[in-house]
């Protein structure tokens, strides 16, 4: 049995309103992508050489990154030779099957949230201005609020101008409480404000902005050092999660943001956004192999329930469905 049949029984188990969310968030990636590797394989009579240095070609392009690709090309190389694939047809359920191996070859890769049971669970979001951090707050709250969690948000991004209402405006479409200061107030002032809050309110969640000025990174380590100090002197062992936001149509420049942030802070997790509206979605893998950070969430549209636990499986099925469907046919 292919790759692609064993994938496609995985997938149907699972829920076939996120299979599709996958499967449409990714399109202009799978066009781009696929299309390049049909393109590729139509051309070849034989897997050679010349073959990998342009199948190389597409997957720096789709921002896989090149350490990333330099593996998978290796792996690659290795598998057809052991199976003695001649047929460029043939290569393509053993990329989708390598990018998989690829994703989970670092361990433990639960795209779960650290939820504490019976406690407060403190979830600090971090990232730079702009990348979608105070919409995905907001997608967020809307999931936990959905799943019948008790929700506070904290206005931590206290220096950006209309930060503070921007978050004021996610709080009232989801219907949870923001605690903040005025603007120019001290972040870490606000966490202790949030966290008395939540602890007053039998909260479940606390879910904290946070300022994402790159431009001085020693400022920035030292807030959000303050910041966690903060947190887990009121709440010890928290924050229990400290997602970093990244914007994936920016291709490199969010893995130059993610190596910044994880010097800053101890990241347990990324959040790609936007991911929907690239055709370079191979940034997920490169942020996977080359930092060692699960992706726990990925944007893949505008609606509110668009912010979807990220799974390896579907991400890959997102990237050859068309493929997929093509060999069931």
């Amino acid at each position: 049995m292919s790759f692609f049949k064993k994938l496609k029984e995985k997938i149907t188990k699972q829920t076939d309103t996120v299979t599709e969310k996958f499967k449409d968030g990714l399109a202009k990636t799978r066009d781009s992508f696929s299309g390049k590797v049909n393109d590729l394989v139509a051309r070849y009579r034989k897997v050679d050489e010349d073959f990998f240095e342009e199948l190389e070609e597409i997957l720096i392009q789709a921002d896989v990154g090149f350490d990333t690709v330099m593996n998978l090309i290796e792996e690659l190389k290795m598998e057809v030779k052991r199976q003695n694939i001649q047929d460029p047809n043939e290569v393509q359920s053993v990329i989708s099957e390598k990018l998989v191996e690829i994703y989970e070859a670092g361990g433990e890769i639960s795209s779960e949230l650290n939820i504490q049971t019976d406690a407060l669970t403190v979830i600090l979001f971090v990232g730079v201005n702009g990348v979608g951090k105070t919409t995905t707050i907001g997608k967020l709250a809307h999931k936990f609020k959905s799943e019948g969690k008790n929700v506070v948000l904290a206005a931590g991004d206290t220096f950006r101008a209309g930060a503070i209402e921007q978050l004021e405006v996610w709080g009232e479409r989801v219907g949870v409480e923001v605690i903040k200061q005025g603007a120019g107030s001290d972040p870490a002032a606000v966490m202790f404000d949030a966290v008395q809050a939540a602890k007053s309110r039998k909260a479940d969640i606390l879910i904290c902005d946070t300022a994402g000025r790159l431009q001085n990174k020693v400022n920035l380590m030292k807030e959000l050092e303050k910041v966690k100090r903060v947190i887990e002197r009121e709440v010890p062992g928290a924050p229990h999660e400290v997602l970093l936001v990244l914007d994936a149509t920016t291709g490199q420049n969010a893995m130059i943001q993610a190596k910044t942030f994880k010097e800053a802070t101890n990241v347990s997790g990324i959040v790609l956004t936007k991911l929907d509206g690239t055709a370079k979605g191979g940034i997920v893998l490169a942020i996977r192999n080359e930092l060692n950070i699960p992706v726990k969430f990925v944007g893949l549209g505008e609606k509110m329930d668009d912010l979807q636990e990220f799974n390896a499986e579907q991400y890959v099925y997102g990237l050859f469905a068309d493929l997929m469907e093509n060999e069931e046919e």
